[in-house]
């Protein structure tokens, strides 16, 4: 059996000294920069989906039809970080970032421009495969300058950054549609990118020197993965990760239905409820760098996992009796959300802080778990659409669950892993 790599030490930055570079305003600014890029992919993903329900009449295509645009996405982002991601350990980290960001802007145009539903779910798969550059890149320079509890510390703050934009998207999507169609909200993600190309130029500089960077060959990148694969823990980690997201994707691909056609919202009021609900994301977020300080990222995340898998069962149990109506859906749903947020930053904080001698394949194997579970979670829920909001809070069940059970089996690696 192959041995896992030994836990690097509790420090609070990489080698090299780069990090030094980023304290105070300059940390805050890195933050921002690094917030404003990763909330790229949550606004491709959420702008458009006040627009769902019109769009599928619009372009004569079922609800699970509709959906597959959106586990295109998913799966273009999931596939091109496992791309993307030994990439930018040999070329460093810039070059793949600014070409991704142009590639996306680009099929945001083709998306506006779909005739078809088929069609639009090949433009927004590219798309997708094109913005991985962002998350891959953003994870590994996180991991190019800090590692531990620093890493699950800025991770957070991420997190808050990031918050806004699915706050805002849906917002702004059913914003835009009072003036435009579904196609206009792809005119405007691709001017978000040509704007982060503009950013990521002038504000971020390369985190991967030379001397750090692996050969850039195919056997190299294979023999990355077959490391990483290698290491339990690691594994146990992407998979946990992974379920996470997916558990926040059957809330996203199944509540535009659930709550515009089941409950009456429109695309505004949908995108107020959508935006309270995310705003437990990001209170428990920033909550998360004390909870780490005090009890470390192992213990935060088991009781992540918990709460959310409770919370998960009493949204089924609401779902399944119609007890509360509106509110006794949308209360236990902000829980699930607001518990789910306590393993984002901190799954992959675990797993990144054993392999910072590929950042970019462990971060691009952490992205491709959330994305790709994510994007099949996602149609499971528009194919078991039966009216009700059953099926996505069974679902959310199952992904719990899961991630639950996975925290079971690695819990003897985990409290042995010190940071």
């Amino acid at each position: 059996m192959t041995t896992a790599p030994a836990p690097e030490p509790a420090a609070v930055a990489a080698p090299g000294s780069l990090a030094d570079r980023f304290v105070g305003g300059t940390y805050v600014r890195l933050v921002l920069v690094l917030g404003a890029l990763s909330a790229l992919g949550p606004l491709t993903i959420d702008t458009y989906l006040p627009a769902l329900p019109t769009l599928t009449a619009e372009l004569q295509a079922t609800d699970a039809q509709a959906q597959l645009t959106l586990t295109g996405v998913l799966a273009g982002i999931g596939v091109g970080q496992l791309i993307i991601g030994p990439l930018s350990d040999a070329v460093g980290r810039r070059r793949p970032l600014l070409i991704g960001l142009l590639g996306h802007g680009l099929m945001s145009v083709l998306c506006a421009l779909a005739p078809t539903v088929t069609m639009l779910a090949v433009t927004r798969t590219v798309q997708g495969l094109a913005g991985a550059a962002v998350s891959v890149v953003a994870m590994a320079m996180v991991r190019d300058l800090f590692t531990g509890v620093k890493a699950a510390q800025l991770l957070s703050r991420l997190v808050l950054v990031m918050g806004v934009a699915p706050i805002l998207a849906p917002s702004l999507g059913g914003a835009l549609l009072r003036f435009t169609s579904w196609r206009g909200i792809f005119v405007v993600l691709a001017i978000a990118a040509v704007g982060l190309v503009v950013l990521a130029a002038v504000a971020l500089p390369e985190t991967l020197p030379p001397e750090r960077r692996l050969p850039a060959r195919i056997g190299r990148s294979l023999a990355s993965y077959r490391t990483l694969l290698s290491d339990r823990l690691f594994v146990i980690m992407v998979g946990i990760a992974g379920l996470s997201f997916a558990t926040m994707f059957c809330y996203i691909a199944g509540s535009p239905f659930v709550l515009q056609q089941l409950y009456g919202l429109t695309p505004q009021q949908y995108g107020l409820a959508f935006g309270i609900i995310a705003a437990g994301l990001i209170g428990v977020s920033q909550i998360n760098p004390i909870l780490v300080r005090r009890h470390g990222p192992v213990k935060v995340l088991r009781a992540g996992i918990g709460l959310a898998l409770l919370g998960s069962v009493i949204t089924l149990v609401m779902a399944a009796t119609g007890t509360g109506g509106l509110l006794g859906l949308v209360i236990p749903l902000w829980f699930v959300v607001a518990s789910v947020g306590l393993a984002f930053p901190n799954a992959p904080a675990i797993a990144l802080s054993r392999h910072g001698e590929a950042a970019g394949a462990a971060a691009a194997l952490l992205g491709a778990a959330q994305f790709l579970v994510g994007g099949l979670a996602a149609p499971l829920v528009g194919a078991l659409a039966d009216g009700t909001a059953v099926p996505m809070t069974a679902m959310m069940v199952v992904t719990t669950g899961l991630a639950l059970t996975l925290l079971v089996v690695g819990w003897r690696r985990m409290s042995a892993f010190q940071f």
